[in-house]
């Protein structure tokens, strides 16, 4: 009988990850390979989710300058402004992308040679940054079109 409380963890010893990178690690499982597929699916999500919602932001110019046609108002600042963030929103999913697909093949080679294939602290700092800028970016637009 077990003696774990309901909803607790049970401690598998078979686990690859209790184990450090060395002479005594395991080989990596089946389990390793299908979770390495499945952060990369995660990416290709991410990247697919960023260009269609790139297209509809930049699409949101053809939206703007018809209720500009009816309200007889400029809207050339709308337009510029929904094409140029659906652009770099489309772009940022290519390279979403292209990043996944590297981290992929990296991580895959990695578990083939029995090294550590962790994200460095350089490519996190990095991602976030970008995240951070991009985020910027468009908070500042969007308070100026207020």
């Amino acid at each position: 009988m077990d003696d774990a409380p309901l909803g607790a963890a049970k401690s598998d010893t078979s686990c690859t990850a209790s184990k450090p990178f060395g002479k005594d690690r395991m080989t990596p499982t089946p389990r390793d390979f299908l979770a390495n597929e499945r952060t990369f699916l995660a990416y290709v999500r991410t990247a697919l989710s960023f260009i269609a919602f790139g297209f509809i932001v930049a699409r949101f110019a053809l939206f703007a300058r018809e209720i500009s046609i009816l309200e007889r108002v400029s809207e050339a600042r709308t337009a510029t402004v929904s094409t140029t963030l659906g652009v770099a929103m489309t772009v940022a999913g290519i390279i979403v992308a292209v990043y996944g697909a590297w981290r992929y093949i990296a991580q895959d080679r990695a578990l083939r040679s029995g090294t550590e294939g962790a994200m460095s602290g350089r490519g996190a700092t990095v991602t976030a940054a970008a995240v951070v800028v991009f985020g910027a970016i468009i908070a500042i637009d969007l308070l100026r079109l207020r």
